[in-house]
């Protein structure tokens, strides 16, 4: 039986209950953040707490808790579960007032909804699907135009999976005037020669926790980084491509749109940060 935090309880799941008037079910008036677990260890932890707070700032909300709280809260369910490799799933919500209604509740009457849980995941990072890399097709990005803001209102990214799924391939890279934005749930890369060519910050993509290890890596290891707007078209001509999330590390792309890049396999920088990254994440884990 899975123990999941609520609200300051630990509680069995079952037991775990919020409200039917809270404005996460309600309005999608959340955000959330997830963090990898790796041999019972937090990867990146201080990067998601930051990418936590600006993203409750952004929504007038305020923390709920100190950061070294909330950290002891991620530790304790890491040990009651018995998690060696997995993920924690952490949501906030500006919480239940009673009644619906689009106006914000005032926040000195209705305290925030805090929940988290684990997710067990034996051989997250000896994922076989990096080594055979994953297939990719091209959807329009209709999303609303804070997406830097990691909030729950994820159901045109789940229908990206899903489009993905109905046609075969394993994931979606959303396009938007031309160019690639991101996927449904990580950030988008390709390589051309030995340059790693990736959308730059800003409201368009999100801000990825594991995106900013991974391009300082890159850095640390004298690969040529160059932030900016990239095509469908340039993606498809690319020499390989990739992707990054806290779920997924580094994953290789080797087929976009029904297109083979290079020869259809995982090439060479792809898997080599993935080894890059796995290595300092563990070393840095708490």
């Amino acid at each position: 039986m899975r123990i999941v935090y609520v609200n300051g309880d630990y509680l069995p799941e079952t037991e775990a209950k919020v409200s039917i008037f809270d404005r996460g079910f309600l309005m999608a008036d959340g955000v959330y953040e997830v963090t990898s677990v790796l041999g019972g260890k937090l990867i990146d932890f201080d990067g998601h707490a930051v990418r936590l707070e600006r993203s409750l700032r952004e929504l007038d909300m305020k923390m709920p808790m100190a950061k070294d709280a909330l950290l002891e809260v991620h530790r304790e369910l890491v040990r009651l579960n018995g998690i060696d490799e997995g993920m924690i799933y952490l949501q906030i919500t500006r919480g239940a007032p009673g009644d619906r209604d689009f106006v914000f509740p005032d926040p000195e009457t209705t305290a925030p909804t805090v929940v988290l849980f684990t997710q067990n995941k034996p051989g997250l990072a000896d994922s076989p699907a990096a080594k055979k890399g994953m297939r990719v097709i091209s959807i329009e990005d209709i999303r609303w135009g804070r997406r830097d803001i990691k909030t729950v209102q994820l159901l045109y990214p789940s229908m990206g999976k899903m489009m993905a799924k109905k046609a075969g391939a394993d994931d979606a890279w959303m396009v938007q005037d031309g160019f690639v934005t991101e996927g449904t749930s990580n950030n988008a890369y390709i390589v051309k020669g030995n340059k790693i060519i990736t959308r730059a910050l800003s409201n368009d993509i999100l801000h990825g926790i594991t995106r900013a290890a991974v391009l300082r890596f890159a850095r640390e290891a004298q690969m040529e980084v160059e932030e900016r707007n990239f095509t469908l078209d340039e993606a498809k001509a690319a020499d390989e491509a990739f992707i990054t999330s806290a779920s997924t590390f580094v994953m290789p792309v080797v087929e976009i749109d029904g297109v083979s890049l290079g020869d259809g396999t995982p090439g060479r920088v792809a898997p080599r940060l993935r080894e890059i990254y796995l290595e300092e994440s563990r070393k840095a884990a708490v």
